[in-house]
């Protein structure tokens, strides 16, 4: 055993000085294995990156174990055929239906109405352009996907009064009212002046949108400016995580028995849930997985193939002394150890300074753009053994 371990310890020996006495053809192999595993790591990074960014995205402006229930609300793509099939069955959904549902369904923590539209703010002078409006009920604060930096909500008897109120995001607040307190001012929404009682926390940005330049009225005040006619869109949150599905079912059978739909029937309206729409980003990021992810391995396999013509220059070149080894009784066993350490020092030296170039990159791209970079064990342990 003692004989075994010494020849290999040769063979390392003469491995690592080979190495080390071709200083540029290692440099020149080591490059092509870097940029390899650094493709491989980043691509990876940069599809789970963008998972978690949907999903906290979609955690933000929907919240997380809620609903969403529309006239219309699908993930995916719909043929023709079916869209217009929807158009014909689905219902439009109404200000009444809320509170039927907060009736009928006991696991639903808030049920809130929505509508919304695109509007110019301005302030004395001052404007700020392509505002989300969004005219909601009371108690929508509480659905929990933001909170309130300044001031308060409007109430459930400004709502039914049809006040003229509002509640800034915080693109506004810093547009109109920079150092200066905003509750009681007066801002216009075109031609409607809404007085400001709130501001809502700062949220960030999403795929390069604000997601701060909006406004909130109430629901009744938003009809009376836009008109009623529009079908709304009701949000809700459950009770408990645990209680999430009863509460999905609740709701699909409250609005069946709303529509008077036979068991037969299909549902004249959407009812998706944030579960639903994750699992959605989930499959589409693996199906960009599975095309792009191979591509770039080819860097991968590129950079082994220039590792085994490096190799079998080696080789050539060394015939004398590979002669030379085995006229003093090497065997073919020990040639073939060094080599063969030579190959995998250089590959797997690769796949470590790929990982440490591909980290660099991700955190300057992350810093830059804003958008997570998540580089997964599983992407480690497959970019350094497959160049291993």
């Amino acid at each position: 055993m003692k004989t075994r371990l010494g020849l290999f310890g040769e063979a390392a020996r003469l491995a690592l000085l080979s190495i080390y006495a071709h200083k540029m053809r290692t440099f020149l192999t080591l490059l092509g294995i870097i940029i390899g595993v650094a493709a491989v790591m980043l691509v990876g990074a940069s599809i789970t990156g963008l998972q978690t960014y949907v999903e906290d995205t979609v955690s933000r402006t929907l919240g997380s174990d809620s609903f969403l229930l529309a006239k219309f609300a699908v993930l995916g793509e719909v043929s023709e055929e079916e869209w217009e099939e929807m158009v014909r069955r689905n219902k439009d959904i109404y200000l009444q239906d809320v509170d039927f549902l907060r009736e009928h369904c006991p696991d639903c923590r808030e049920v809130a109405g929505e509508l919304d539209t695109r509007s110019d703010v301005t302030f004395r002078g001052l404007e700020m352009y392509d505002t989300e409006i969004h005219g909601v009920t009371a108690n929508y604060i509480f659905l929990g996907t933001q909170n309130l930096e300044e001031g308060r909500f409007f109430t459930s008897e400004e709502v039914r009064r049809s006040r003229p109120l509002c509640v800034i995001g915080w693109d506004l607040y810093e547009k109109f009212f920079p150092g200066l307190d905003p509750i009681g001012k007066v801002i216009k929404v075109g031609n409607t002046p809404l007085e400001v009682v709130g501001v809502l926390e700062k949220l960030g940005s999403a795929f390069g949108q604000s997601l701060d330049n909006t406004l909130y009225l109430p629901i009744t005040k938003y009809q009376k400016m836009y008109g009623s006619r529009s079908s709304i869109v009701i949000r809700g949150t459950a009770v408990s995580k645990d209680r999430f599905e009863a509460a999905l079912d609740q709701v699909r059978v409250a609005m069946r028995i709303r529509h008077g739909l036979r068991p037969s029937e299909k549902d004249t309206f959407g009812l998706i849930s944030t579960e639903e729409i994750n699992s959605f980003v989930g499959d589409f990021v693996q199906a960009i997985a599975v095309v792009v992810v191979p591509i770039t391995a080819i860097a991968l396999v590129v950079g082994g193939i220039v590792v085994m013509n490096i190799m079998l220059v080696s080789v050539t070149e060394r015939t004398f002394e590979i002669g030379l080894r085995k006229a003093l009784g090497a065997r073919r066993r020990d040639i073939l150890n060094q080599f063969l350490i030579e190959s995998f020092v250089l590959a797997v030296a690769g796949g470590v300074f790929g990982l440490l170039l591909a980290v660099i990159a991700a955190q300057i791209v992350e810093v830059v753009t804003g958008v997570t970079m998540t580089i997964s064990w599983g992407y480690i342990v497959l970019s350094v053994t497959v160049s291993g």
